[in-house]
């Protein structure tokens, strides 16, 4: 005789996943009330200082090289090669480079990857810079495609995650599938409907617009704005080792956005806060908001506020630099916390004002994208 299904069970499984869901869209309220008033002169150690005078308040840590996706965009199509766990950056190692930069005045910090939820520990990792709050943290970001989000995500928040980036370039199942080369669309929405649900608002989504590829969804994709708390950001197709860039595949922020003017004349711009790298508008009565990322046509590096720890442990402080110092090698040496700080100081003495452009920056040797950091 067959079993009946356990009703009750379901229904006590499905009332504890939405009293998770409210102590942690409770979470985010709390946090976001207690973050405090940014004092008119923040304190930023002179080592986090470059020859511009440009700041570096915001670090940028990649978790692992490692990702569940194969976005042509960022990975070559066979993989990459994975560095040897032994020389990938342990977890109290990067901690450890985490809290003296913080105390040196960074205020933000996204983790990337690789895919960063493909890491067991993140919810501890997110857990632990939490702990840096005293000293100074102001923001706690990630950077993900979703896929693990929908059983991963309570628990980030519930540990202090704060903002949190999702990347979606098309909305057809099918080609997701092309571009990512995995079958993954529906988890991408059913992450993006969590994050606003556990109040993780404005939730920013990446979208990489290529001609011939997804530039037909821009209007699309565009109207994820409209209804609900979402940043959707176009991002210029860049080029990065393996990932085959032609300048023909890149649309130009001027094009997305004369297309976007075209089908919503009153489209309105919006204020951005320092250093964002982001020019934002607003389709008429929308709830949220349209942006565009330009490094290729209009570089930001003026106000670049960003150093990047990568996940074997080397500093880069451009994103298409290729020049990186290994404080991961440091330490292992036996550096103290002052000298990795004078690491981190000549490395941002030597970076340039703006990087070399975008057919330069196809022509140098640099990394794959997911072993940078996204």
């Amino acid at each position: 005789m067959p079993v009946a299904p356990d009703r009750s069970s379901a229904r006590a499984d499905k009332t504890a996943t939405h009293a998770d869901h409210s102590v942690a869209r409770a979470a985010v309220e709390l946090r976001r009330q207690d973050i405090p008033a940014a004092a008119a002169t923040p304190f930023v150690d002179p080592a986090l200082s470059d020859r511009f005078m440009r700041n570096h308040t915001y670090l940028r840590i990649s978790l692992t090289e490692r990702c569940s996706l194969r976005c042509v965009y960022c990975m070559p199509e066979n993989g990459v090669d994975l560095t040897p766990d032994a020389r990938l950056l342990r977890t109290d190692e990067m901690m450890r480079i985490a809290r003296l930069l913080v105390n040196a005045g960074v205020n933000k910090i996204r983790l990337t990857g690789g895919e960063p939820t493909v890491r067991r520990d993140l919810p501890e990792i997110v857990g632990g810079l939490n702990t840096l709050r005293p000293n100074g943290l102001r923001q706690i970001a990630l950077t993900s495609n979703g896929i693990a989000l929908p059983r991963m995500l309570p628990s980030l928040v519930l540990n202090g995650l704060d903002r949190l980036n999702i990347s979606i370039d098309t909305l057809d199942r099918d080609r997701f599938i092309k571009i990512t080369r995995r079958d993954g669309l529906p988890r991408v929405l059913e992450a993006i409907d969590l994050a606003l649900e556990l109040g993780l608002a404005p939730l920013k989504l990446n979208c990489v617009l290529m001609a011939g590829v997804n530039d037909d969804e821009l209007l699309a994709l565009a109207e994820l704005s409209r209804a609900r708390p979402i940043d959707v950001r176009f991002i210029e197709y860049m080029p990065f080792d393996g990932n085959r860039w032609k300048h023909e595949s890149m649309m130009p922020f001027e094009d997305m956005l004369g297309r976007l003017k075209r089908e919503h004349p009153t489209l309105a711009k919006q204020p951005t806060p320092a250093n964002d790298v982001a020019v934002s508008w607003k389709l008429p009565e929308s709830a949220g908001s349209v942006s565009f990322i330009a490094s290729m046509t209009q570089p930001f590096c003026g106000s670049c506020n960003r150093i990047r720890l990568t996940a074997d442990g080397s500093l880069k402080v451009c994103l298409f630099g290729s020049r990186e110092v290994s404080l991961r090698d440091a330490m292992r040496e036996g550096a103290t916390d002052a000298e990795l700080l004078e690491l981190v100081g000549g490395a941002l003495q030597r970076k340039h004002a703006a990087h070399a452009g975008m057919h330069a920056i196809a022509a140098t040797k640099n990394r794959p994208m997911t072993t940078i950091g996204g």
